[in-house]
């Protein structure tokens, strides 16, 4: 499943699952499987949660099967409003065309945001950034600082260029916690997480050189902006690319104005997501909602050019595309 945070018509902020070119509107369409839920608006975050009770992703899956064998068991890769006409609810409709709805970041406020460095090739080029070499340690265990999870932004949002002369962009993919827990074993790593997307963790390489001399961990250069989405894909989506091993097979790509600058694959990190969950639930709880970036796969602009820019600047298109989780559009302004 696609599952999207979305407005429609009345710019209320609402949760789907992408079916082909159509949105099914969970909150409008859950009369069909639970008795008296909740009215709108609904979150991403409400639904991992269990919220209404019992719904989390087997409620979504519910639901998604409802409406489908509500209009005769169609190919659901094949779903389109338009040959249904206005299928509704209490007036309110649950399919919506996709490119009439706008969508948001899939957690337009996730709980926490924890940003590994799990590539050897960012972390070296990192390392050259502040005239070190890489640090020993970052081969014993999968190491992370926390990013600004208020400052979340969707697919196709502009994006507000910091202060900053060296504005950089991370083709990285996350995952989102689906149950709380703690102490993760890595075998069992898999069973929390809720699903995958793509993300952006736009970076000042400037200011972040300066943070890397002084000792500190990664805060102001990182602090602006965090672009994820357009949609969480739960861990079936990515079936076909998977490995073994919390290891995938999966081509990322990233281009700037068409053109593209980076391209790298999930294959070549040097930790998987579960290593990353395990680490991150060391000895604390995550909670649904929490997303694991994985870090810079493929290069940023650091890497491709040495560290020497040119940089990203206003009016700047950056697309990040991975196949499953479909392209993360942002747009730079001033």
């Amino acid at each position: 499943m696609r599952l999207v945070t979305f407005q429609f018509i009345d710019r209320q902020s609402r949760v789907g699952v992408v079916i082909g070119d159509t949105i099914i509107d969970l909150a409008a369409a859950a009369p069909l499987v639970f008795d008296d839920p909740p009215p709108p608006p609904w979150r991403l975050l409400d639904v991992l949660e269990g919220m209404p009770e019992g719904m989390g992703l087997d409620g979504v899956a519910e639901i998604v099967a409802a409406v489908i064998d509500q209009i005769g068991g169609a190919d659901d890769a094949e779903l389109e409003p338009s040959q249904y006409g206005p299928l509704t609810i209490g007036g309110v409709e649950m399919l919506i065309p996709l490119d009439e709805a706008r969508l948001l970041a899939p957690l337009p406020r996730p709980s926490s945001l924890r940003c590994f460095e799990a590539s050897e090739q960012h972390m070296a080029a990192l390392a050259r950034l502040h005239g070190g070499g890489m640090p020993y340690y970052w081969y014993e265990r999968p190491i992370f600082t926390f990013g600004n999870h208020t400052a979340t932004y969707g697919p196709d949002a502009k994006i507000p260029l910091p202060r900053t002369v060296a504005f950089d962009y991370e083709l990285e993919v996350a995952c989102v916690i689906g149950r709380a827990g703690r102490n993760i074993p890595p075998d069992e790593a898999n069973d929390y997480i809720a699903g995958y997307m793509l993300l952006n963790d736009w970076t000042a390489r400037d200011v972040q050189h300066e943070e890397l001399i002084a000792g500190f961990a990664f805060s102001k250069s990182k602090d602006a902006a965090t672009s994820i989405g357009p949609w969480l894909a739960t861990p079936d989506e990515l079936d076909e690319y998977a490995l073994g091993g919390g290891h995938f097979n999966l081509t990322v790509i990233a281009r700037v104005n068409g053109v593209e600058q980076s391209r790298g694959n999930l294959r070549d990190l040097t930790y998987t997501f579960t290593q990353m969950v395990a680490a991150a639930s060391q000895d604390c709880f995550l909670y649904p909602g929490d997303i694991i970036a994985c870090g810079a796969i493929g290069g940023s602009l650091l890497e491709v050019t040495d560290g020497q820019g040119p940089w990203i600047e206003p009016d700047d298109l950056v697309e990040l595309e991975a196949a499953g989780l479909g392209v993360l559009r942002s747009r730079i302004v001033a």
